[in-house]
């Protein structure tokens, strides 16, 4: 009859070994949960992903020596 939108497959990710596991919601209160550590993902964060605000303001720093 109408134009009815064929509803989406939810399927898992594929993600590394370290984050397998993290489930990530948004609950009523609009406050994030997460089934690991906040730290732990900070980690893996602060590991796996370069700042483009740090790492130019150290190419900056550089360029005044």
């Amino acid at each position: 009859m109408g134009n009815r939108k064929k509803p989406i497959a939810k399927s898992k990710p594929k993600v590394t070994k370290e984050l397998e596991g993290l489930n990530i919601s948004i609950n009523s209160f609009g406050e994030i949960q997460s089934s690991f550590d906040i730290d732990k993902i900070n980690a893996f964060l602060d590991v796996n992903v370069t700042d483009p605000k740090i790492e130019g303001a150290n190419r900056h720093d550089e360029s005044k020596e």
